[in-house]
């Protein structure tokens, strides 16, 4: 391996960092990352971290972990590569009726890709081709939510609706409906959280029915807004909109690309409000964070809208070069496989109760404005003013020079904004969470005093 210094210079030299501002990190020292241990990181210089984000919300067992490098590489020695146009390969067919059996009630297809944008394009792409080709025309746009985030392909972000990732392709996007998104610590209906009855469903509900006709599907990211600074729905938000959506003939889109495998305390968010979506859209965790993977579930109803003869092309056009992987699908199996084998989801939720009662002393800061969790999943939104709930400015760096406290003190993190994420493996054991905890607490606390 070339030294540290060498690797610096061509790591500033030669790559551009995504959602990273390049000039500020120009003049700053990069943490190069060599090998990872369990739920560490570690560094050119033998120095370790907690991987408090999960290597960007993937990591499930932990690095290095046994079973699924012995699926990489066994897998390996058999076949790396086989197209999955017009042929089958053993790995990624086992993973599909993995994957089916441990999703929602209904869904029965799996359609493969390479990434969470990817399987939202999909599940799009289909639900607008499903409804063209029963004759309904007119079918030919979606309802989203605002601050929402589906990926950064064109179709992804034409449904997303964070203006700071998104405002700037606009004229690139296609029309969409945005539906009002819970945000209660800063309702955009200006309303009370103790009082406003879930304005927000009705809200939804009147623009579905003003446009119920020309809409192909719904979108939502069930239970929580990941990107948009972990914002919660309130319990029973899901499942009325869910339920709207079907009384109104609306295909429903879930996206858990963030919440699936196990980030929300059960396999999928979904099951906390039992939902049954007519897509599912997976990736992430898929394979326990070890290789790029992705799927789209569907149903037979939506699978039986692209059926006909040869001549009709209602052949769904559209795959990738690495559609099915069978590599990266029997590291997914293996992963599937760890939840069950080791009880991944029983051995969380006593870990999920000692991260919500940590947590209450966060609110004991004085620039803490709220403090937001879903079974693992956590955001932490510092203010200027916690009366007013004034935010800090953009200038001011707030949420980077946390993390960057955080960084000295030995654990990695990555903020929204200024919101501090909290997304730690599932399999982080109890005194490396308490540690994760103790070092943001405290980088929150130099950084704000």
């Amino acid at each position: 391996m070339k030294d540290k210094k060498q690797l610096t210079a061509w790591d500033k030299k030669y790559i551009w960092h995504p959602f990273t501002q390049m000039k500020d990190y120009m003049n700053m020292e990069p943490l190069m990352i060599e090998r990872g241990e369990g739920c560490y990181l570690v560094d050119t210089d033998g120095k370790k971290y907690i991987d408090g984000v999960s290597s960007l919300w993937v990591l499930v067992h932990g690095h290095k972990k046994k079973e699924l490098i012995e699926a990489l590489i066994n897998q390996s020695q058999k076949l790396c590569h086989s197209t999955l146009l017009g042929l089958a390969n053993v790995p990624s067919t086992v993973l599909a009726q993995k994957l089916i059996e441990i999703s929602p009630k209904g869904l029965t297809k799996v359609f493969y890709s390479d990434n969470g944008s990817t399987a939202v394009e999909i599940a799009l792409k289909m639900a607008y081709q499903y409804w063209q080709q029963k004759g309904e025309r007119k079918r030919k746009t979606f309802i989203s939510f605002t601050n929402g985030y589906h990926g950064d392909t064109i179709g992804s972000v034409s449904v997303g609706g964070i203006d700071l990732f998104h405002k700037v392709y606009k004229p690139l996007l296609f029309k969409t409906y945005k539906a009002p998104a819970p945000y209660c610590y800063r309702c955009p209906l200006k309303l009370k959280r103790e009082s406003c009855d879930m304005a927000c469903v009705s809200a939804y509900e009147q623009l579905v029915h003003s446009h119920r006709h020309e809409l192909c599907a719904a979108i939502i990211e069930p239970c929580i807004q990941g990107a948009a600074g972990m914002i919660t729905q309130p319990r029973g938000f899901l499942s009325a909109i869910w339920k709207i959506t079907k009384e109104n003939g609306i295909l429903f889109i879930a996206d858990e690309v963030a919440t699936g495998f196990g980030r929300t305390g059960t396999m999928f968010a979904c099951e906390h409000e039992k939902v049954e979506p007519d897509f599912l859209c997976l990736a992430k965790g898929i394979t326990g964070g070890y290789l790029p993977l992705a799927a789209t579930l569907t149903t037979d109803e939506v699978f039986g809208g692209f059926l006909g003869e040869f001549h009709e092309f209602k052949t769904f056009f559209h795959g990738h070069t690495y559609t099915g992987n069978p590599v990266a699908s029997a590291v997914a199996v293996a992963n599937i496989e760890l939840f069950k084998t080791e009880k991944t989801l029983t051995h969380l939720k006593p870990k999920i109760r000692l991260l919500t009662k940590e947590l209450e002393r966060f609110k004991n800061l004085p620039h803490v404005g709220e403090v937001r969790q879903c079974g693992f999943m956590v955001g932490i939104e510092l203010v200027r003013n916690r009366k007013t709930k004034e935010p800090f400015t953009p200038e001011e760096k707030v949420g980077q020079r946390a993390i960057w406290e955080a960084r000295k003190r030995g654990v990695v993190i990555r903020p929204l904004g200024d919101v501090i994420v909290l997304m730690p493996p599932l399999v982080i054991e109890t005194e490396i969470l308490q540690e994760l905890l103790h070092v943001t607490y405290e980088s929150i606390r130099v950084v704000t005093e």
